[in-house]
């Protein structure tokens, strides 16, 4: 695991949620695809269920995360792409599964027009830093 800081928020800059402003780290730098509700067969996961597509996005970014030698621990950064912002609170108990709300990572939370394919709800991507 990589040595990370987080820096709470600056005098006058208050989060909108539940995220770090900033996070420092040491170490190799790993980034993780935008993961979509896909298993192990390339199958949808949770057609229009925002909160089982997000439990297997979130699986499937521990699994890219382990393959290169991470965990949410080293997790840095997350980006949210929702195709409707009322999506977002099954994104965050999915996070928050994974995640302690003390080591949470910076996070931005973008709503698009479309996916790469219309049953997809969201996307997300990660950034982490590893030990070196």
């Amino acid at each position: 695991m990589s040595e990370l800081t987080r820096i709470p928020a600056p005098d006058g800059v208050a989060p909108a949620a539940a995220y770090s402003h900033v996070v420092l780290g040491t170490g190799r730098f790993v980034a993780v695809s935008g993961q979509l509700a896909l298993d192990e067969d390339g199958k949808l996961v949770g057609a229009g269920d925002a909160a089982a597509q997000a439990r297997q996005v979130f699986e499937n970014l521990r699994r890219c995360l382990a393959a290169a030698g991470a965990t949410f621990d080293d997790v840095v950064k997350l980006t949210f792409f929702v195709t409707d912002m009322a999506h977002m609170p099954a994104v965050r108990a999915a996070r928050d599964a994974h995640i302690p709300a003390d080591r949470l990572p910076a996070a931005s939370a973008v709503q698009v027009a479309a996916l790469v394919r219309p049953e997809f709800l969201m996307e997300i991507e990660a950034y982490a830093v590893v030990g070196e």
